[in-house]
């Protein structure tokens, strides 16, 4: 009975509070829908490349082109989404390889009423190479961000194109000559050497030999800017021929090249 005379006051007094909660809960509804944070647009990501450089190795010289894809990034936030993380290399490369044992005359000999120019005493053939490769650059260390230095491992591999030219000699006794054996001694004998034949002398009788290549090494990424590239490399090159390659009197021809490479670059990005 009394129960039945209490419960209608209860209730009563529990309406406004009820009531009042349902206002402050409307209200805190409308303000989080009015304000809303300001949306922060990044930089257009970049996706790609453009790059070339000098190139040094134990064995010879060259130059050098990448084109790259970026790859990767986007899980790394709308700030970082430059997208050089990873990056497609397709490379071009031309390079002079030297053997270890060319020794160039400084064209002064003693004794002689003539000074002949600068040549490599008993070199048999001018050894270049033309190489297209596809690989990866990986980022290993440091962030992308310009002003830092990012560390990224590079590896590809591909076709190697060796171009072997004669090399010609102008010798006193038969003028502009190409190595023979028959002419062995006059052609490693300094004082029937007269120098150098021209740069152009053999071009009509280069010989082409198909080879492979492997290449790995560490990339070091410092350019100051989103959009410029300009970076050092260094690794290691692995060349092989289908046939040996001979450069020179007295050694022994090779169809495996191996050597340490560095190289300087710089470019564009996109």
């Amino acid at each position: 009975m009394l129960l039945a005379v209490l419960l209608p006051a209860i209730v009563k007094a529990q309406q406004p509070k009820i009531k009042f909660r349902d206002r402050l809960g409307d209200s805190t509804k409308l303000v989080n829908t009015a304000v809303k944070p300001p949306k922060v647009k990044g930089p257009k990501p970049l996706r790609g490349e453009l790059s070339g450089g000098l190139r040094l190795s134990t064995d010879g010289y060259g130059i050098f082109v990448d084109k790259g894809w970026f790859k990767g990034g986007e899980d790394f936030g709308q700030a970082n989404r430059d997208r050089f993380y990873h990056v497609r290399l397709l490379q071009f490369e031309f390079l002079e390889r030297k053997h270890p044992k060319e020794v160039r005359s400084n064209g002064v000999l003693p004794g002689l009423s003539f000074q002949p120019s600068s040549y490599i005493l008993g070199k048999i053939n001018s050894f270049y190479a033309f190489k297209i490769g596809y690989g990866r650059r990986q980022l290993i260390a440091g962030k992308p961000d310009p002003g830092t230095v990012s560390i990224h491992w590079t590896y590809l591999g591909g076709f190697a194109a060796g171009l072997l030219k004669p090399y010609y000699l102008n010798l006193r006794s038969s003028g502009d000559t190409k190595y023979a054996d028959s002419l062995l001694r006059q052609f490693i004998s300094p004082e029937n050497i007269a120098g150098k034949s021209s740069f152009g002398k053999g071009f009509n009788e280069i010989k082409f030999v198909p080879g492979l290549y492997l290449k790995t090494g560490l990339h070091f990424d410092f350019a100051t800017g989103r959009k410029s590239v300009m970076a050092l490399e260094t690794g290691v090159n692995l060349e092989y021929y289908t046939s040996k390659i001979q450069q020179m009197v007295g050694q022994d021809p090779n169809a495996l090249f191996f050597a340490f490479y560095a190289s300087l670059q710089f470019g564009k990005r996109w």
